[in-house]
């Protein structure tokens, strides 16, 4: 049998979602394989098996000194019956795409930060607390990947995202108990919109650095994108709001620390995504995730009973300060940074919703 080279496309969620099916091949059929990540690497980095099998699709002579004896095989979890009939999830998809044994429970993706990843975190997540007085943080990714920027409009053909008033009604009413940090590569003025509170905004940062605040915040709140991947991953409380796509298919609604609520139960109509494009479903699903007070009452009752249930107070992680004048043993102390990579409601332009 000749070595096996899995090439990995898609977001960064997707990547995380292999995870679990590449650990089993390795244990279950071969040690002689690699991957090639057309999605970027940075899910595979510190993975103990992964790790040094993981190649940049541009790594320099990839193809001359490894594809070239190598069969090439790309899973696509949407082309499986099973996961386009609501029968697994994206990670049972790739496993069966990948080792061929149906559906089956898998272990989580096995994400490992580093300590500096996790300092940061940490770090960022008391700075915020001490800027807004909260004790208590939730991380909230409102948009997905196929969110659109059109002048002063945010639009989302793929009926995955929250729509912007309904983010900001949903930031007031969370900033009466926590604070808030939005998981976002737009920026917002949020005290234009009427928010008593700063809204924490980090730029710039890596996904790797996004997975340390979540693994440092107390509760998660998504839709359909890669944060809900990163907290499952990190065994953290999320509440994850579905639009056009099935929680059975991209989320984990069976898994104690989620609470799965649904806006398209009975209204949306599958998307064959990656097989061929389908204009009357996605024209049915669009604007799915329009809500109403209500509703957004309903998604902030579920950020208050998961982190009812599951709060715990974050460990400290802080060494006690040395007085000066006192003397210092080794090789002395290495402070942390006083500021981690976190803006506090960065001014921009106001933005409004696309109506339907």
């Amino acid at each position: 049998m000749r070595p096996k080279a899995f090439f990995i496309n898609g977001g960064a969620g997707r990547v995380l979602c292999s995870i679990p099916a590449l650990e089993k091949y390795a244990e279950e059929v071969s040690n002689d394989f690699i991957i090639v990540c057309e999605g970027g690497t940075d899910f595979y980095k510190g993975h103990p098996l992964l790790h040094s099998r993981a190649y940049d699709v541009w790594h320099k002579n990839l193809f001359q000194e490894k594809l070239i004896n190598m069969d090439i095989v790309s899973p696509e979890p949407y082309r499986v019956w099973e996961y386009y009939n609501q029968k697994c999830n994206l990670s049972q998809g790739f496993d069966i795409e990948i080792n061929q044994k149906g559906v089956r429970e898998l272990h989580k993706p096995t994400l490992k930060l580093n300590s500096e990843e996790i300092a940061n975190g940490v770090i960022t997540l008391n700075e915020v607390r001490a800027k807004t007085g909260k004790e208590k943080v939730v991380i909230f990714q409102p948009f997905g990947r196929g969110i659109q920027q059109k002048e002063n409009m945010i639009v989302d053909p793929s009926g995955r995202s929250f729509e912007y008033k309904h983010v900001v009604g949903i930031i007031k009413k969370l900033q009466k108990k926590y604070a808030v940090i939005l998981m976002s590569e737009m920026q917002f003025n949020f005290e234009a919109e009427g928010c008593t509170a700063p809204v924490a905004q980090p730029v710039g940062i890596s996904l790797r650095q996004w997975s340390g605040l979540i693994a440092a915040a107390d509760h998660f709140l998504g839709c359909d994108s890669v944060g809900q991947h990163i907290a499952y991953a990190l065994n953290k409380t999320a509440t994850v709001v579905m639009g056009s796509t099935f929680g059975e298919n991209v989320s984990y609604p069976d898994y104690e620390k989620f609470d799965v609520l649904d806006m398209g139960e009975g209204l949306r109509k599958y998307s064959p995504i990656r097989v061929c494009p389908d204009e009357e479903v996605d024209r049915n699903n669009d604007g799915i995730m329009v809500m109403n007070d209500k509703i957004e009452d309903v998604i902030v009752e579920s950020v208050d009973k998961m982190i009812k249930q599951f709060y715990t107070k974050p460990s400290n992680m802080f060494i006690p300060k040395i007085e000066s004048g006192l003397p210092q043993q080794g090789c002395g102390i290495h402070q942390p940074p006083q500021q981690a990579f976190v803006e506090v409601d960065k001014p921009a332009n106001k933005i409004e919703i696309a109506k339907k």
